[in-house]
């Protein structure tokens, strides 16, 4: 709901303070006296162009400031908030600011946080309505006739999106299905050669370090094997030095005993005899582990430049091979079994397609339903309205399957026939001036409680009707404010008298400048401005009485 707007030099309103309140407000002056620049400053707050020529001449810069008491949680509002990092105090209204330099640019403002024109239009969208003979936005547009439907019927829409998310989940899953079996039908000769290559040669993981290492201990075992045997021989050969240092033991042995120097002498002979032993161990393990195996060897290269050369081939690194095979052999076998997968898939696509034009089927017939009730009550509204030769329908139409949503399969708009015999068409297209901004309260009416914005502008809504059309807009102006915050720019004197506050636009001139102004009238203020509305610039006593007696009602 609008609880304020503040106003800095747009065009001719210099300083302006206005504060709003539930129920039907009504705004009422001279022609020309200013009323569109109230509207156009409060557009400009909603994200509307910021035009240089709306800054007051003479100004640097033009400020509005509009205020709004919105739900806290869980609303539009607040997830369009959230979603653009815009702070906000629980209980505290929404403040939107937006400043026009006179020199060209705007600036934005959600509760003193920079914002884009294109939050504060989406911001609009929930909070504001502006009705007026030109508008080409809600009820004229028919892009929105399908939500306002569903919402005045009261219709589960989110069951048919659940089934519509399900179906389109199931067709992507089809389709990549079908891309993926036909790229693999299109590589099945090389996808059957490569599994035969790499099932034939086996790889395993960390094949190719295990046969370097080997051909590289060949490969050295080869050339120090010489080296080698000349150890072996020097140290066990039958003239090698451990033979040597056993002769020499023996004969120590039977003379240690004459000196003690000859037991000590055997003694490290012995342990030289030892550690001599231990040394040909290690040279005949050596000799062992490097053994040269001609044959050996060129198997272990020739599996390795195979090996290397596969992996090359396949573009990865020889230990991915094993792994590689086994993804091939799966593409192959799942290509094989790809028939019975795709029948699989086709079927489950099939089902949710099904279930999609069950839900949609019936929301189609719900959607039916729920237009006849909005055309009659549409229709209990036009003859009060002075368009009882006029009639109004909603069209309910199956769309073309390409088209199907998560909405649903229909097309949603409301039409009209202004006269008999004449055929229906679009509100904006078939209705003139008048008719059509009484053909948008009718319905305002007709879907009131039913969601939407929680302030609804109607501007010179009662333009060329009079008398007891007048008061019926009225009337219905008065029973829509009972459920949304109603504002009203009017030449009727019949509208005014319903409203719950009553505010005069005047111009005023001091003989340099000319300002707009704005004044809330109290009662006897309220029945002058009435008279003057009844009777022109000269007030009668008949015309303050006939005010008096319109006003009856809502001062009562």
């Amino acid at each position: 709901m609008l609880t304020g707007l503040s106003i800095r030099d747009v065009v001719l309103i210099e300083a302006l303070d206005l504060d709003f309140a539930p129920g039907l407000g009504v705004l009422t002056g001279e022609t020309g006296a200013g009323k569109s620049i109230l509207l156009d400053a409060l557009g400009l707050a909603l994200g509307g162009r910021g035009e240089t020529s709306l800054v007051r001449s003479g100004a640097d810069q033009a400020v509005v400031t509009a205020s709004f008491l919105t739900p806290d949680d869980g609303s539009a509002i607040a997830a369009l908030l959230d979603e653009n990092g815009i702070a906000r105090e629980p209980g505290e209204p929404l403040m939107i600011r937006r400043l026009v330099k006179a020199d060209g640019g705007s600036r934005a403002f959600v509760n003193d946080q920079p914002a884009s024109a294109g939050l504060l239009r989406e911001l609009s969208r929930h909070l504001v309505e502006i009705h007026g003979q030109h508008d080409d936005r809600g009820l004229l547009n028919a892009r929105g006739h399908r939500q306002l439907l569903d919402i005045y019927g009261k219709l589960d829409v989110a069951g048919v999106a659940a089934a519509h998310r399900r179906w389109r989940d199931a067709m992507a899953a089809l389709e990549e299905a079908r891309e993926s079996h036909d790229a693999a039908e299109r590589d099945r000769e090389w996808l059957e050669h490569a599994v035969a290559e790499l099932t034939a040669f086996a790889p395993r993981g960390g094949e190719e370090e295990e046969l370097a290492e080997r051909r590289a201990g060949m490969q050295r075992g080869e050339k120090i094997a010489a080296d080698l045997q000349g150890i072996a021989d020097l140290l066990e050969g039958s003239d090698g030095g451990l033979a040597r240092l056993r002769q020499a033991a023996r004969i120590l042995e039977r003379v240690a005993e004459d000196h003690e120097a000859l037991g000590e002498a055997l003694a490290a002979i012995d342990r030289a005899i030892i550690e001599g032993a231990a040394a040909q161990e290690k040279v005949d393990a050596a000799a062992e582990a490097l053994a040269f195996d001609p044959v050996q060897l060129e198997a272990d290269e020739a599996r390795l430049f195979e090996l290397r050369g596969l992996a090359r081939k396949h573009r990865v690194q020889p230990d991915e091979l094993a792994a590689l095979a086994e993804q091939l052999s799966a593409r192959l076998a799942r290509l094989e079994s790809g028939g019975a997968e795709l029948e699989a898939l086709e079927k489950a696509a099939a089902e949710a397609q099904a279930a999609y034009r069950k839900a949609a089927d019936s929301l189609h017939r719900a959607r039916i339903d729920a237009a006849t009730r909005l055309d009659a009550a549409v229709a209990s509204e036009l003859k009060p309205l002075k368009l009882d030769a006029a009639k109004f329908r909603t069209t309910v139409e199956p769309l073309a399957e390409a088209q199907w949503s998560a909405t649903g399969s229909d097309r949603v708009e409301f039409e009209i026939a202004t006269n008999p015999g004449s055929p229906f068409g679009p509100l904006a297209k078939i209705a003139s001036g008048g008719e059509l901004s009484r053909f948008i309260l009718a319905l305002k009416v007709a879907l009131a409680e039913k969601g939407g914005a929680q302030t609804l502008i109607f501007d010179e809504i009662d333009r060329g009707v009079g008398g007891a059309v007048a008061s019926a807009i009225g009337e219905r102006l008065s029973r829509l404010a009972q459920s949304a915050q109603v504002l009203v720019v009017t030449h009727s004197p019949q509208v005014a008298a319903r409203g719950n506050r009553h505010m005069l636009i005047a111009k005023s001139n001091d003989g340099t400048v000319t300002r707009t102004g704005v004044t809330p009238l109290d009662s006897k203020e309220r029945r002058e401005e009435i008279a003057r509305m009844l009777s022109g610039a000269e007030i009668t006593d008949e015309a303050r009485a006939q005010a008096k007696r319109l006003l009856e009602p809502s001062l009562l």
